[in-house]
């Protein structure tokens, strides 16, 4: 039996592949997925051999996930719940999509993966696979009570490293947990759980990586332009850049003037509410700038449309399916609402803000001289229309109001 582990040489997934490798009596394929999260990936590969892969892949996907994911996800306009920008979500079936190709060039019969039992990462693991092999059997150790009984706890799993000579670093368990990619870096878990604790307290800056705490931000405001094309950002401050170009600069921009910081009670696929706090700063900026394009460039029942499906599609992505068809039939109107919205945006990022310093587009719906105060040159609307349009809007009303009176009479 071959399984495909995604494996990052921490602790947990150290466990994992010598678990799988001794309960199972198969060969393990380790895979660890390059997405951004600049983690040290030096001595890898030796790691996970040393710990009982059969093979190794080490695999940059960072481009592929700006380009396939992170920005097609933009031209929605996604956020789950009003605030999550869907960093950690949006990710995983990448993950699964490369494990379920290494399990067919390895001729793999499983894949394993160490995400909770309680959590929405196992799912969207799995349905990734669903989707694109459905043969493939899903090993979940966290679910399975032999693994839970044999590690109940940290403390259990170190000494297992040690009973069997894998080389992990044991250190004090962190006060909450992080993951980090191109997009953001999410914490959760222990302090993190009580929901009154103040994750952004002077006391608690060490915990951010990738931004400032606003008030330590520069006390004077920078200025970004963002040229769009189809509802792509193809430059920053003037400069052509891929979307892995795009979303680095906007990291640097935004985490220096601390802007894309969100703490959020959110409600997980599986039922339960948990806390999150995220640092998303170039997703912060992205979002808020393509808006702005879109403001300016796209029809009024377009823009009304796809926006009454930003929910819809923002659960499809947090619950895990990305690859489901009704994903790909939302993408199809996302990508026709995006024709025409391309043009340049600035923006100003001060102390944590971010605010629109002007938009312009070859493609705008805005003409000053049909929407200004003053007489209108181009004669494109007469005002005495309006009686007409507001007699015929308040009909209803009128009638509703009447109704009424006549139940309150009797």
């Amino acid at each position: 039996m071959k399984i495909v582990l995604a494996y990052s040489g921490g602790l947990d997934t150290s466990v994992l592949l010598a678990w799988l490798k001794e309960t199972y009596e198969a060969e393990i394929i380790a895979f660890c997925a390059n997405i951004g999260q600049e983690e040290e990936l030096h001595g890898l590969n030796a790691k996970a051999k040393r710990t009982g892969a059969g093979k190794v892949y080490i695999d940059d996907l960072q481009e592929e996930f700006a380009r396939d994911f992170i920005f097609p996800m933009m031209r929605a306009g996604a956020i789950y719940e009003g605030q999550y920008f869907l960093g950690t979500s949006i990710a995983r079936p990448l993950i699964a999509k490369r494990m379920v190709e290494i399990a067919r060039k390895e001729k793999a019969q499983a894949l394993a993966h160490g995400a909770t039992g309680k959590g929405n990462d196992q799912v969207r693991f799995e349905l990734t696979a669903a989707a694109l092999e459905p043969d493939v059997e899903v090993i979940a150790p966290w679910r399975d009570e032999r693994f839970r009984q044999q590690f109940p706890g940290r403390l259990e799993m170190i000494r297992y490293c040690e009973e069997k000579g894998i080389p992990v670093q044991a250190s004090a368990q962190k006060p909450y947990s992080m993951d980090r990619n191109l997009l953001h870096i999410s914490y959760e878990a222990g302090m993190l759980e009580d929901p009154w604790f103040d994750a952004f307290a002077p006391s608690n800056k060490k915990m951010f990586t990738l931004s400032v705490a606003p008030e330590d931000a520069p006390n004077r405001p920078e200025y970004v332009t963002l040229e769009f094309r189809k509802g792509n950002c193809v430059a920053v401050n003037g400069k052509k850049l891929s979307p892995l170009g795009v979303m680095k600069a906007l990291n640097k921009l935004g985490g220096k003037h601390g802007v894309g910081r969100v703490d959020m009670v959110e409600n997980r696929f599986v039922g339960m509410k948990s806390r999150g706090v995220y640092e998303t700063p170039g997703g912060a900026i992205l979002h808020f700038a393509h808006r702005q394009m879109e403001s300016l460039t796209m029809d009024r029942e377009v823009m009304h449309l796809r926006d009454s499906l930003i929910p819809r599609y923002s659960e499809l992505v947090y619950y895990g399916f990305w690859f489901s068809p009704e994903r790909l039939a939302l993408q199809a109107l996302v990508e026709e609402s995006q024709k025409n919205v391309s043009g340049t945006v600035r923006v100003k990022l001060y102390k944590g803000g971010i605010y629109a310093a002007g938009r312009k587009s070859p493609f705008s719906l805005y003409h000053p001289d049909i929407a200004t105060m003053e007489a209108d040159p181009t004669q494109a609307y007469n005002q005495d229309d309006a009686t007409g349009f507001i007699r015929l809007n308040g009909l209803r009303l009128k009638v509703a109001a009447k109704v009424g009176k006549k139940r309150t009479r009797a």
